[in-house]
């Protein structure tokens, strides 16, 4: 096992297409429900904000990128060198517990088919097994 070159936060319950939300589309859920306090709204709502503004979202360069029949269980993974991106998601977490939303911090060295890369983040078509083939944290 290598060193973990990817870092993901995902819930820990599958979606009804077998794999696990990360944390944003988590958080997204919650606001569209209503359920996020005005406080939790705020956060929420500059956090996107701050993503949008500060680093390239895949869909937008490959709006078939996350196709589930192109590109089955695809997902993003931070790269370990994106801290200043990492840096951020303690925020969403709390949320996410606040709402009894269990999520969990993954690492690999290996996800998954690469299918989009830049600087900060990759998305993968995780391996046949749906899990990485490095240990889970």
């Amino acid at each position: 096992m290598g060193e973990a070159l990817y870092v993901r936060f995902q819930g820990t319950r599958r979606s009804p297409r077998g794999h696990f939300p990360g944390i944003f589309g988590l958080a997204n859920n919650l606001a569209r429900q209503g359920k996020l306090s005005d406080e939790q709204y705020r956060f929420w709502r500059a956090g996107n904000d701050w993503y949008d503004a500060n680093y390239a979202n895949p869909s937008h360069i490959d709006p078939t990128i996350y196709d589930h029949d192109l590109n089955p269980g695809a997902v993003a993974w931070f790269k370990t060198t994106a801290v200043h991106l990492i840096d951020r998601v303690e925020g969403y977490l709390e949320i996410l517990a606040a709402h009894d939303v269990a999520c969990e911090r993954v690492e690999s060295s290996d996800p998954g088919k690469i299918i989009y890369e830049d600087d900060e983040q990759v998305v993968v078509v995780p391996w046949e097994s749906r899990t990485p083939r490095d240990h889970e944290l």
